[in-house]
């Protein structure tokens, strides 16, 4: 039995950390297509947003947590806005690094996707999100955000376990253009919003408290960034 065991779990490692062919070139192409289709539509983007908020507020969350800070909680509301709560020093390197990784981590979550895909690590990918769901689902304190966690993980859950391998590498891919383009698009709202003024308080205010640097040069971090994963993680989907 212990035998068997072993052997279940070495076969289902080597299939996790195993890769997988890639799929054809009108599969990448459709799914950016597709992810466009999602990300350009403001009707549709309104909803799709959320995943982005997801992204968003679970950076904050990991490198609280990796700069030594005491990660309280992460909400999310439906209005795809969301507040990360941590405790520590209100100053410093490690509130710095919180805020700025926000606006950053899904472009960088996206490009950190495109790699996998191109090294062939499909199922890796599709698991490797579900896990870090779950992380952030034990930390969610609204239900909201439960509510949104919980269907974003089902569906990872649902195509790991029960799809093919051609729509596994469709939902994979998918998933990683929307990251990628949907990482571009915030940091503009965010622009506009203060521009109106409104969002008095958004990230790249608070940085600008704590670093003393006009908030325009934090926009064109997350710009630079999230522009820059979008062209890099796009050569390497579409084998540039």
């Amino acid at each position: 039995m212990v035998h068997l065991a072993s052997a279940s779990l070495a076969s289902l490692w080597d299939e996790v950390t195993g890769t997988q062919p890639d799929p054809d070139l009108w599969v990448v192409v459709a799914t950016l297509a597709a992810a466009l289709a999602v990300v350009v539509p403001p009707a549709l983007w309104r909803t799709a947003r959320n995943a982005i908020t997801i992204a968003h507020e679970g950076g904050h969350g990991l490198v609280a947590l990796l700069t030594g800070r005491t990660l309280t909680g992460i909400t999310l509301h439906s209005d795809t806005s969301g507040l990360t709560v941590s405790r520590g020093k209100p100053h410093g390197l490690g509130m710095i690094l919180t805020a700025v990784a926000g606006y950053t981590a899904p472009p960088l979550l996206g490009l950190g996707g495109a790699a996998l895909l191109a090294a062939g690590r499909i199922t890796l990918l599709l698991w490797v999100a579900t896990a870090l769901l779950v992380a952030l689902l034990v930390m969610v304190r609204n239900a909201y955000g439960v509510l949104t966690v919980v269907l974003t993980g089902g569906a990872f859950v649902l195509v790991s376990w029960l799809a093919g391998p051609q729509v596994q590498a469709a939902f994979a891919y998918a998933v990683v253009w929307f990251l990628l383009l949907g990482g571009v698009r915030p940091a503009f709202e965010l622009q506009a919003r203060r521009a109106r003024g409104g969002a008095g308080d958004s990230d790249a205010d608070q940085l600008a408290r704590l670093t003393h640097a006009p908030a325009g040069v934090w926009f064109f971090l997350f710009h630079a960034v999230s522009l820059s994963s979008l062209i890099g993680g796009g050569r390497w989907l579409l084998e540039l």
